[in-house]
């Protein structure tokens, strides 16, 4: 009789993930924030102009020898709680589906606020290596009301699928208010268990925001060993050191862009620093 595994046999190698992708180095991820798309209040009626901005800044992130690309519909807002509508999928897939043409890294896709199911199917769709869901189990109070995980959905949505699609999970996710007696231990622990997330992802407050790396390690220390935790805010050239040596992964956006504005576009120089930084490092 074969030994009873727990997690299953399926999720037990979810760290495998980071050595099948990147190997032994911390992977920077560096972040495309798309102009607004169909339906939003800022869209601009060209799909050509979202397209153009997108494939030329997946280029400045190849080029500027990044790990790894991340795509969020950054320009929607004012963001839907969970379910985006149909034009919003149709447009995210476009755009995706450009950015995996335009770069060999591997693709990552966001849906915001929080449409899992419409991230998998644009990443199965469109050819995208992982995705980042901001609520993956539990709840947090938004400026979009109250968001809930749907990790129940989500796994078998990809179960369903039959592709091994990494997920990184947000753990209290920025721009938000955990419910009382919800602590980041706890919030870690039941998105790495029994949302069997493959990676975890912990902001500072809002965009942009730094991490308190003391807290970052309380939280790693009360996972197992084999649990991957990225920082997914407040990367810049002065921080990198410290983030390269403490983090299995790092998400950057604001520090790259013009006057290190979120939303605005890449500026060469500063993802020349903060990538020479890193080197330093």
């Amino acid at each position: 009789m074969s030994e009873l595994r727990w997690p299953p046999e399926t999720f037990s190698d979810r760290g495998s993930v980071h050595e099948d992708l990147w190997g032994e180095q911390v992977p920077v991820v560096g972040m495309i924030h798309l102009l607004p798309l169909p339906g939003s209040p800022g869209w601009g009626r060209s799909m050509d102009e979202v397209l153009a901005r997108a494939s030329k800044e997946a280029t400045r992130l190849t080029e500027g020898a990044l790990d790894g690309i991340l795509v969020e519909n950054f320009g929607d807002t004012p963001f839907f709680p969970d379910r985006v509508p149909p034009e919003t999928v149709a447009a995210m897939a476009v755009v995706v589906r450009e950015v995996v043409r335009s770069s060999p890294l591997p693709v990552d896709v966001n849906v915001l606020r929080n449409d899992a199911q419409a991230a998998v199917a644009v990443a199965a769709g469109a050819g995208a290596r992982f995705v980042r869901i901001n609520v993956h189990t539990g709840s947090m109070f938004t400026d979009q009301g109250l968001v809930q995980g749907q990790a129940h959905r989500t796994l078998r949505q990809r179960k369903g699928l039959g592709i091994s699609l990494p997920i990184l999970a947000d753990i209290m996710v920025k721009h938000a208010t955990p419910p009382p007696g919800l602590t980041l231990e706890s919030a870690a622990r039941d998105t790495w268990f029994r949302g069997m997330a493959t990676g975890l992802v912990l902001t500072g407050s809002e965009t942009g925001k730094s991490v308190d790396l003391e807290i970052f390690r309380q939280v790693r220390e009360s996972l197992p060993a084999e649990a991957k935790m990225w920082i997914g805010s407040g990367a810049t050239p002065e921080t990198a050191s410290d983030l390269i040596h403490a983090a299995d992964g790092i998400i950057v956006g604001s520090a790259l862009r013009t006057v290190g504005t979120a939303g605005a576009g890449i500026d060469a120089s500063r993802l020349r620093a903060f990538m020479e930084s890193l080197k330093r490092a």
